[in-house]
């Protein structure tokens, strides 16, 4: 089926609530994928961010048919072997917490923000969170996501969410009150437009849950797994989180989301609170620990440092000879080139030289390439974009 069928195929039978490439994407290889017509394009923004290995990564599909071969689904009423080795992997590579799975970045704050109501006294329930931060589309997620235009049309939504400004200590401080019960932050902002933290702000948002007796929430579920350069990006940062939630790379593209806390206060989600039918389902399990061990095993940890390096480089040399680049931030494969002009244009010219990027917050061409693009790729989607961001400041 060629991209013009399966778009009109779309527009019978599937709801509109996406804005979409008229493109049928059919197979994909590391950063590369083909559409239906067979033209190549080099994806930097593979999954949303979810494929940080690339797409059908060997380790992880070979994961994938083993396990499928053997044991697709059965519930959490019993042990799975699979799920208690992944829930191992990742606490070795964390802060040595239990874990809680389901199957997407808005599960695990809903996970999140209901653990912190039931560990903390009952009348403490409000939870602090950030504008520009971005938690999820369910109820919860959303309205801790403190971005108005996510909000219209839904409202009455879920009470007890008060909004900081990102990196503002003494506003946060402010809100703190007899009835709050934790802090929620991105350690770095994702769909914000890659806003990194300023010095001091995630150590004094620990010392404040300390002080005031509340938890700290780190989302991770765009920075985990890899994406900075770190197993998390709180190792950045020398701040260990009490809850950590994490998605979108974990299990290299397989649907998966993960809660973490400590063995203190894991606990608190007791039997019949919250539950997750497909969460940590044998598929994603298996998913899970091959991606972790295909990035320990290649040292893509490494191969991220070097990768950041030469994206930070780059960019940065061309913001002194393209005057509608404002600032670049870079932190590992997280890339954000905040522009001067909309970022809509840039995306749409990109796609047309057939190189796949993001526009996030209206002006920030984000990047989310896999941590094991080759220069080669990496030049190649660099070379096409100061094409295309020179061409839009001439016009």
């Amino acid at each position: 089926m060629n991209s013009s069928d399966t778009v009109e195929l779309f527009k019978k039978y599937v709801i509109p609530n996406y804005g979409r490439y008229p493109v049928n994407l059919v197979r994909g290889e590391g950063s590369l994928v083909w559409d239906s017509e067979n033209n190549r394009y080099l994806d930097l923004f593979p999954g949303w961010g979810c494929n940080l290995l690339g797409h059908c990564p060997p380790k992880v599909v070979k994961a994938v048919q083993d396990q499928v071969a053997k044991l697709i689904h059965v519930p959490n009423t019993w042990h799975m072997e699979v799920q208690g080795l992944w829930a191992q992997e990742l606490s070795e590579r964390s802060f040595g917490g239990q874990a809680f799975f389901c199957n997407s970045g808005t599960e695990a704050n809903e996970a999140a923000i209901k653990l912190a109501r039931l560990h903390t006294p009952k009348q403490r329930y409000k939870i602090i969170t950030f504008e520009g931060g971005f938690h999820g589309r369910t109820l919860g997620s959303l309205t801790a996501t403190a971005q108005p235009k996510y909000h219209e049309g839904l409202g009455p939504l879920v009470a007890g969410f008060n909004y900081a400004p990102y990196g503002d200590l003494e506003a946060v401080e402010k809100l703190i009150d007899e009835e709050t019960c934790a802090i929620m932050v991105e350690p770095i902002q994702g769909e914000g437009g890659v806003r990194i933290p300023p010095a001091g702000f995630l150590q004094g948002l620990r010392k404040l849950a300390d002080d005031n007796g509340l938890l700290l929430i780190f989302d991770e579920v765009q920075t985990g797994c890899g994406r900075t350069g770190n197993w998390f990006a709180y190792q950045h940062f020398g701040v260990t989180p009490d809850v950590m939630t994490l998605a979108k790379a974990v299990c290299s593209g397989i649907a998966g989301g993960v809660m973490m806390t400590t063995p203190a206060i894991a606990p608190s989600l007791r039997p019949g609170m919250h539950a997750a039918t497909f969460g940590g389902n044998p598929i994603a399990a298996a998913a899970g620990i091959a991606t972790l061990q295909a990035m320990e095993e290649d040292d893509l940890l490494a191969a991220t440092k070097r990768l950041g390096d030469f994206f930070r480089t780059r960019f940065e040399k061309l913001k002194q000879e393209c005057n509608i680049i404002q600032e670049v931030r870079v932190v590992g494969v997280m890339v954000g080139v905040e522009l001067t002009v909309d970022g809509a244009p840039v995306v749409q010219k990109c796609l047309e030289r057939k190189l796949l990027t993001n526009c996030t917050h209206g002006r920030v061409i984000r990047l989310l390439p896999a941590m094991n693009l080759t220069m080669e790729q990496a030049e190649e989607g660099c070379k096409i974009l100061e094409d295309v961001l020179k061409s839009v400041a001439a016009e």
